[in-house]
């Protein structure tokens, strides 16, 4: 009887050993997926410690040996692009075949839930006043074999969680993802005609602290980035919750970059520059654990919503909307970093989740082309240049005018205001000529300076001819300067 035991136990200790020794790989490495291209490409997993591991690929064949902790990584050279299902086999004491794998662009979309708002929402509202989108009928014939959409689920750093999987964007697959993620991809695919990977990983009323590792949010640079945490560690923390649980698990697989929606919440709270800290410890630790300091980072100015009108402890006016739009712009600041305005995508200041994300789609693709892809794109409306004073008038210059500044209604433009010397700012006059507006006001014979769309409810009709908006601003807003972060973590 206690032979048996014995020999039982010895068994059970040699299964146990068995299943430790196979090779496994992170949930984001699966047939399906899109291989970024012309960048170096990371494959890792666990196995026994160490145990010999081949990858091959193509005409590569990469080798690598498990450390003490089980760790592996081979990283294959970069790839060209191609469209042909190729096959890659990760070999050691068991072999694993991934299949149906295309090389291309692929991007990382994150945020609250105005990046979670599926495809199947957005179907519903497709018939709206400003611009059409895609009808549920539409929806339903969706087939893009070229474009792979992977849906990064809230536990996915849970054993027994909810699978996610690369699927090839049909109907089943892209109804419960992303549509800004989606739209961004389409119009990806229809501009380069190659393949495209978008990786969705959002929860809705989410804050920015939620993304990003406490050490960071804090200013301490010199933490472990590349640390895990299981799901018991992760528990019930806030800050960082979503940073183990969804992002850290996917880096470093290859991208070409980051979109970013996200903000309601911290806005509601009534911060300013406390968030362009917060933005830039993110990226700083995105980039970071993607081993790319530049990894470019697009990311969507949050639309007019009557935050004013919501009662909690956090006092509001109808300038802390237009003062977080500041805030969201300042981060511009930051290398490699771009922002689209949505100021004229809201049909009511009551709905926080705007119907027109297939706009907000585009318009991040549109960056994207012109920015990462060098592609002859306009992407930004009007942003504020300089002001000078002339006499009573103050003339105000921007960039990004494309082919000239416009009214979108052919109407007088709307929600600038000025100040003279007394501060006080009041309604005003701005005439377009040629590339600048020149704005007066009665009363104000010497010009200080002058807002626009200074309020949460401004959706003004002062655009490019390429019809997109002018971003909010003030011609005396406080600057925001990047802090210098250490460049020496691990």
């Amino acid at each position: 009887m206690h032979i048996s035991k014995f020999l039982l136990s010895v068994f059970l200790v040699l299964l146990t050993f068995c299943v430790q020794a196979e090779i496994t790989l992170p949930k984001i490495l699966q047939s399906n997926m899109v291989l970024q291209r012309d960048k170096p490409l990371p494959i890792w997993g666990k196995a026994a410690p160490g145990e010999a591991i081949t990858v091959t690929f193509g005409n590569q064949k990469k080798k690598a040996t498990a450390g003490a902790d089980g760790n592996w990584e081979v990283v294959l050279d970069p790839l060209t692009t191609s469209a042909t299902p190729a096959t890659m086999t990760i070999a050691g004491s068991n072999t694993i075949t991934l299949e149906n794998l295309l090389v291309g662009e692929v991007w990382l979309c994150s945020g609250q839930s105005n990046m979670e708002f599926t495809m199947a929402k957005s179907a519903k509202f497709a018939d709206a006043k400003r611009s059409k989108g895609m009808t549920e009928e539409e929806l339903q014939k969706v087939n893009y074999p070229n474009i792979r959409v992977y849906l990064v689920r809230k536990d996915h750093y849970k054993k027994g969680g909810l699978p996610s999987s690369w699927e090839e964007a049909d109907f089943m697959s892209v109804k419960d993802f992303s549509a800004p993620g989606f739209f961004f991809a389409e119009k990806l695919h229809q501009n380069l005609d190659i393949p495209i990977g978008i990786i969705a990983a959002s929860v809705s009323g989410t804050h920015i602290e939620r993304w990003a590792p406490e050490q960071t949010l804090k200013g301490d640079t010199s933490f472990d980035v590349k640390a895990t945490k299981t799901q018991e560690e992760v528990g019930d923390i806030k800050n960082g919750k979503f940073y183990y649980g969804m992002i850290q698990p996917l880096a470093p697989f290859a991208l070409r970059g980051f979109l970013w929606y996200q903000g309601e919440t911290n806005c509601f709270q009534a911060e300013t520059f406390d968030y362009t800290e917060k933005m830039q410890a993110l990226i700083s630790t995105w980039r970071h654990i993607w081993r790319d300091a530049e990894m470019p980072f697009y990311y969507v100015q949050i639309a007019p919503f009557a935050y004013s009108q919501s009662e909690d402890k956090h006092p509001r006016t109808v300038e802390t909307l237009p003062q977080f739009w500041e805030a969201q712009a300042a981060a511009l600041r930051i290398p490699e970093t771009e922002m689209i305005v949505t100021t004229d995508l809201v049909d009511s200041i009551a709905d926080i989740h705007p119907t027109y994300k297939w706009e907000i789609g585009r318009r991040l693709a549109s960056v994207a082309l012109a920015k990462s892809y060098s592609q002859n794109v306009t992407y930004s409306g009007p942003v504020f240049k300089q002001m000078k004073v002339k006499r009573m008038k103050a003339v105000l210059e921007f960039d990004h005018v494309g082919s000239g500044l416009t009214s979108d209604n052919g109407k007088p433009l709307t929600w600038f205001t000025i100040a003279g010397a007394d501060g006080r700012f009041v309604p005003a006059k701005a005439v377009i000529k040629g590339k600048t507006v020149v704005v007066t006001a009665p009363g104000v014979k010497s010009p200080t300076a002058v807002r626009f769309a200074w309020n949460e409810a401004a959706q003004s009709n002062f655009f490019n001819k390429e019809g997109l908006p002018a971003r909010p601003f003030r011609t005396n807003a406080p600057e925001w300067q990047p802090k210098t972060l250490s460049s020496s973590r691990p």
